[in-house]
């Protein structure tokens, strides 16, 4: 049963058992009114699929997260001026992972960028850190 036809089933078993005494008339309000003879868009229909803001398309190459440029960073879904800014200042990233690890960016808008985002090595790898010297120990 489709929830008009339990609408009506509801009207119509209230009218019933009230009896006569009842008496319905709609009430529209002038606005309501006078836009009650158009149809309303439904979500599958044209015009409303022209309303609907699109995310814009994704970039047809990868981008590069160490190298990009602040304005190829923005063409990436879900990134603004202030998220290219904050890529750009937490470079370089070892693997695209980084910009979560790291707090650049959450998981998101991360989740929906990451099929278009590759953390290429540029330069010399980082050299690993200097194991720590123990003190020599002394015999008593």
């Amino acid at each position: 049963m489709t929830r008009i036809e339990a609408a009506w089933l509801v009207l119509t078993v209230a009218v019933t058992t009230a009896g006569p005494a009842l008496a319905i008339t709609p009430v529209l309000a002038p606005a309501a009114a006078a836009s009650a003879a158009e149809p309303m868009p439904f979500a599958h229909s044209p015009s409303a699929a022209l309303h609907r803001k699109r995310p814009p398309p994704p970039p047809a190459h990868l981008v590069d997260i160490n190298a990009a440029s602040r304005k190829e960073l923005m063409t990436l879904p879900g990134i603004g001026a202030a998220e290219a800014d904050r890529i750009i200042a937490g470079r370089p990233y070892l693997t695209k992972t980084e910009l979560v690890s790291k707090q650049v960016l959450p998981t998101g808008p991360y989740l929906s960028l990451k099929k278009y985002v590759v953390a290429m090595r540029h330069g010399p790898l980082p050299k690993p850190p200097k194991p720590v010297a123990s003190a020599p120990q002394s015999k008593a």
